[in-house]
């Protein structure tokens, strides 16, 4: 191992030390599914809230105390444009606010899509969002969880993938010997990426796709296309001067649920643009109150 991969390792640990305090668990201990030899130049990256180049993916587990514990449970998807993700702001502060309401958070660190790691890189983000909801389920006990009581928010691309266990969880992309469901029970989606169509966000299909996807992919991955009447109960969040996703990702989405009878609530507010994390800076509302009574109406 030369100087450069201890200096990495060392840094890498130092932030996983500093902005988790928490236990880090890989989601696949024996092997990652779908994946290459790993370059020796693809060396994971952490720099200002960002994490880049992910071969082991890894969830983070930030428990509530036993005292305050709900029984329910989040996966956190952290955004990115499928290029990086934003660890800290849209992962470990999500996460920190929903364990002081007794909700227990597990941030997923998933693989970006990447033809150097990947055999087959559309289905990589997926598969480590359907571990890590088979892997909470299969643990519940260990870390107080109902397994009936466990769902998935993200933010941006994160609101893609996030969108994508929603309504993709009939094929299992990874081993499931007990035949787990990987259906997550509610999804949470922030300023979500939804539709590859003419409102899509140029930037995650190039980078979870390719650059000439074809269209039966683009449809495939275009989630207001996948939504029927057993999506789970949906919340959404969007600014109306969204610059980089369009609220139409959101709008879209929403009328597929309704189309379906699928339970959904939206917030949009007329400003905050797009990454706003948790606080909106352009309004005194808090969407995560909103997302509070939401999880508390549908009994989660």
């Amino acid at each position: 191992m030369n100087i450069k991969h201890i200096l990495t390792l060392v840094v890498t640990f130092f932030s996983l030390t500093v902005f988790s305090q928490e236990k880090v668990i890989l989601l696949y201990p024996n092997g990652v599914p779908n994946a290459k030899q790993v370059p020796v130049d693809y060396i994971e990256e952490f720099s200002k809230d960002q994490i880049r180049f992910v071969s082991e993916p890894t969830i983070t587990a930030y428990l509530p105390a036993k005292d305050k514990a709900t029984g329910t449970a989040v996966v956190i998807c952290p955004g990115g444009g499928y290029g990086f993700l934003s660890i800290t702001k849209e992962g470990t502060a999500i996460a920190k606010k929903f364990n002081e309401n007794g909700i227990a958070a597990f941030v997923l660190k998933y693989r970006l899509p990447s033809d150097l790691i990947m055999l087959d890189k559309t289905i990589g983000p997926l598969q480590d969002g359907q571990r890590a909801i088979q892997l909470i389920r299969e643990r519940s006990a260990e870390w107080n969880v109902d397994p009936a009581k466990i769902g998935v928010i993200g933010f941006s691309a994160g609101g893609h993938l996030a969108s994508t266990i929603a309504t993709h969880f009939d094929k299992f992309l990874i081993a499931n010997p007990k035949n787990t469901s990987v259906r997550p029970d509610f999804a949470l989606l922030l300023y979500p990426v939804i539709t590859f169509g003419e409102y899509a966000h140029r930037g995650s299909i190039s980078k979870l796709l390719g650059l000439n996807p074809s269209q039966e992919l683009l449809n495939l991955y275009s989630n207001e296309q996948q939504v029927t009447p057993t999506t789970p109960p949906v919340f959404l969040v969007h600014a109306q001067n969204d610059k980089i996703v369009s609220i139409e990702n959101s709008l879209l989405f929403y009328q597929a649920l309704l189309k379906n009878k699928v339970k959904a609530e939206m917030h949009l507010y007329q400003a905050g643009g797009h990454g706003f994390g948790l606080n909106n800076k352009s309004t005194p509302d808090e969407w995560f109150e909103r997302c509070l009574n939401f999880l508390k109406q549908n009994n989660f």
